[in-house]
């Protein structure tokens, strides 16, 4: 009885593994045929990719070559994602973002500062041309009143400076 206990699951186990067996080769149209059965005899043996007795590789055919070969080129350009790179990408854009963080405030400030000089140009040129005498202080420390050629002098040069401030 023991002996019928082993024999009959490895009898089952053979059956089934026959039963499993897959097939698959080109016909002559170059379609693939699955089959639990062989292909005929006039199908040639380079034609056949899977037979049970293959253990589990195709045989190499034309077309497949070229796209094994770009399928192996492919897996060496792609690295495992892992913890690391992944660190490496987000500590990446983190610096990336604060880079560009930096320069919208420098270009923020940048912009502060035009529009208060741009202010005070404007203020200067409304005194400038309302007529009032206007004096300015000389590296001595002594004041001066401009004179007419001064004063359109100076209204030239805020008026450039002005330009910029549109």
């Amino acid at each position: 009885m023991s002996i019928s206990r082993i024999a009959l699951p490895l009898v089952l186990a053979l059956a089934c593994a026959a039963a499993h067996a897959q097939y698959v080769w080109l016909d002559e149209k170059g379609n693939k045929q699955f089959s639990d059965k062989p292909p005929p005899i006039s199908v040639p043996k380079n034609k056949i990719i899977k037979a049970p007795n293959m253990s589990g590789k195709p045989a190499p055919t034309a077309d497949a070559a070229p796209a094994s070969a770009a399928a192996d080129d492919a897996s060496k350009l792609t690295k495992p994602v892992t913890t690391a790179s992944k660190n490496e990408d987000y500590n990446k854009r983190k610096a990336e973002q604060a880079e560009k963080d930096k320069k919208a405030e420098d270009e923020k400030q940048s912009a502060a500062a035009k529009a208060k000089n741009c202010e005070r140009a404007r203020t200067y040129q409304q005194n400038l041309e309302s007529g009032v005498r206007v004096a300015n202080v000389d590296k001595n420390g002594e004041r001066n009143f401009m004179d007419d050629a001064q004063r359109n002098q100076e209204l030239a040069d805020v008026k450039k400076t002005l330009a910029d401030c549109k």
